[in-house]
């Protein structure tokens, strides 16, 4: 199966990282966490998402699945479900580099009603000579856009 052209400046998606991650927020007490993420090519024009978060004792935390695609104007769009009663859209604009790339994702939010309302996330992706290094920021539950989480990733598989 070949892999759709569009896909190509974030091939080096494809597989599985995993590595450590620390979370803080003003409303909650620090943590540490492993973070894993697969990147699945599926021979669509997208990669299928996958993500799980354990804590340092292995019990699991959080997960979220999804979609990333890359438009033709070079805007990478990520499509996200959360059990916590949340999806995102978020887009920002590929920016490619001889060693990887980066993107900036600014998101729009929907809350389900039983969810904690979250008004707006960004996620920063960047991969730099084989280490996927991720950010993520939100504005939510009365607090303004503050960083959350953060975690360096490298390819197992």
């Amino acid at each position: 199966m070949a892999l759709h052209p569009s896909l190509e400046p974030i091939a080096a998606l494809i597989g599985t990282w995993r590595g450590p991650g620390r979370g803080e927020y003003p409303t909650i007490t620090s943590f540490e966490y492993t973070e894993e993420v697969t990147f699945t090519d599926v021979g669509k024009p997208f990669l299928h998402y996958v993500q799980r978060t354990t804590s340092p004792e292995g019990a699991p935390m959080h997960t979220e699945t999804g979609f990333l695609r890359v438009s033709a104007e070079g805007v990478v769009e990520f499509v996200l479900a959360q059990p916590t009663g949340q999806t995102e859209l978020a887009e920002g604009l590929l920016v490619t580099a001889p060693d990887g790339f980066s993107c900036e994702l600014h998101s729009r939010v929907v809350n389900s009603g039983s969810a904690k309302q979250v008004d707006a996330t960004i996620r920063r992706l960047e991969l730099t000579d084989g280490t996927l290094t991720t950010t993520f920021a939100m504005a939510a539950v009365g607090v303004p856009m503050t960083h959350h989480l953060s975690s360096e990733l490298r390819h197992v598989g």
